[in-house]
C-alpha cells in the first residue's frame, strides 16, 4: 500500500502528479488554510506533509500524527514549523532552498527600482488621468547607478542580489554574521563593513537574512537614524527582521527617502500608517512568484517528501540529524 500523504494546497500539475504516481494523497484544494483541527484531524493517519509557510506545525500537530516521518515545507523559510519538536519525534523537516535564489534577486531589484524612480506612483498618476502634458519636475526620483548597495545578509540570495548590482556599476557592501570567503568578494566586488558602516554609508539597504532572535528587529529606530536622509530600505527576507511602526516613524519625519517591502511584521496584517505612505511600495510576498519557480518549487516539495517515505536522503533536509539516527 502507497504511503498517505497530506498536501494542503493545490500544486501545480506536474508536482500533483509526482505525489500521485508515489503515494495516496489527500488534497485540501481551497485557497486558504486548513483550520487547525481539520489539519490535525486529517494528519492522524499520514506518513508525509507538504505544507505551505502559512500552515503552522507546531508541537500540537506533530503530536496527533504518530505515524508522520517528513515534513516538506514549499518555501526556504521554515519558521512556520517547531524543527526541534520534529527532531524529537524522528520527523524530517524539508524546505526548498536554491531553486528560488535569483528569482528572489529579480524581485529584489524590482522593488529597489520601483520605489527608487516612484514607479508605482507614477503608475496612479497616470490612471488617475492626471498625466495632460510632459512636466520637468514630475516624479524626481533617485538614481541607482553609481550609488552604494549594502547588503545584510550574504548567503545565496544576498550575493545574487549582489551579482545584480555590478551591472549597475554600484559600490556593495555586506554584513553578516559570517565573513565571505575572499574569492567570493573578489568576484562581486563586495566588502565586509561592520552593521553601522554598512548603515551610514549605503544609499540602498536590503535584508536577506533568515528571521532568528538576533535578526528579530534587525531595522529598528535606531537602525534608521543611522541611515542617509536620501537612503532607502527593501525587505524581500522576513517581515519581522523590520520594526514597522518605527519604520513609520522614520518615513514620516524623512529619517529615509523610502521603502519597499514584500514581507511583513504580523502577515498578512500590514501596519496602517504604511497604507497612506507615498514613499513606500508594498507587495503581497510574492518575491517568488514566477511561473518557473513556483513549479520547481512545489516539485523540489514532493521530491523530499517521497524520498523520506522511501528510504532515501531527501535532497535539501533541514534536520539531516533525523537521517543519521
Amino acid at each position: 500500500m502507497p504511503p498517505r500523504i497530506l498536501i494542503t494546497r493545490s500544486l501545480p500539475p506536474e508536482a500533483m502528479s509526482l505525489a500521485q504516481a508515489r503515494a495516496a494523497v489527500d488534497l485540501h484544494p481551497g485557497p486558504h488554510s486548513l483550520p487547525r483541527a481539520d489539519l490535525i484531524a486529517r494528519l492522524k493517519d499520514k506518513a508525509g506533509l507538504v505544507c505551505l509557510i502559512t500552515d503552522t506545525i507546531d508541537a500540537e500537530v506533530l503530536s496527533g500524527a504518530p505515524e508522520l516521518k517528513v515534513v516538506a515545507n514549499v518555501a526556504v523559510g521554515y519558521n512556520n514549523i517547531d524543527v526541534a519538536a520534529a527532531t524529537t519525534r524522528g520527523i524530517v523537516v524539508t524546505n526548498t532552498p536554491e531553486v528560488l535564489t535569483e528569482t528572489t534577486a529579480d524581485f529584489t531589484w524590482a522593488l529597489l527600482m520601483a520605489v527608487a524612480r516612484r514607479v508605482v506612483e507614477g503608475d496612479g498618476y497616470v490612471r488617475a488621468g492626471k498625466f495632460g502634458r510632459w512636466e520637468w519636475e514630475l516624479l524626481w526620483g533617485a538614481d541607482v547607478h553609481g550609488k552604494t548597495l549594502g547588503i545584510f545578509g550574504f548567503g545565496r540570495i544576498g550575493k545574487a542580489v549582489a551579482r545584480r548590482a555590478r551591472g549597475f556599476g554600484m559600490r556593495i557592501l555586506y554584513h553578516d554574521t559570517v565573513r565571505a570567503d575572499a574569492a567570493a568578494e573578489r568576484e562581486l566586488g563586495a566588502t565586509y563593513v561592520d552593521k553601522t558602516t554598512l548603515l551610514k554609508e549605503s544609499d540602498f539597504v536590503t535584508l536577506h537574512t533568515l528571521l532568528s532572535p538576533e535578526t528579530r528587529h534587525l531595522i529598528g529606530a535606531t537602525e534608521l537614524r543611522q541611515m542617509k536622509r536620501t537612503a532607502y530600505l527593501i525587505n524581500a527576507s522576513r517581515g519581522p527582521c523590520v520594526n514597522e511602526a518605527e519604520l513609520v516613524q522614520a518615513l514620516k519625519e524623512g529619517w529615509i527617502a523610502g521603502a519597499a517591502l514584500d514581507v511583513y511584521e504580523e502577515e498578512p496584517k500590514v501596519h496602517p500608517g504604511l497604507l497612506s505612505l507615498p514613499n513606500v511600495v508594498l507587495a503581497p510576498h510574492i518575491a517568488s512568484a514566477s511561473r518557473e519557480t513556483r513549479l520547481r518549487m512545489a516539485t523540489l516539495a514532493v521530491e523530499n517528501c517521497v524520498a523520506v517515505l522511501e528510504g532515501k536522503t531527501p535532497p535539501t533536509p533541514v534536520n539531516p540529524e533525523v537521517l543519521r539516527k
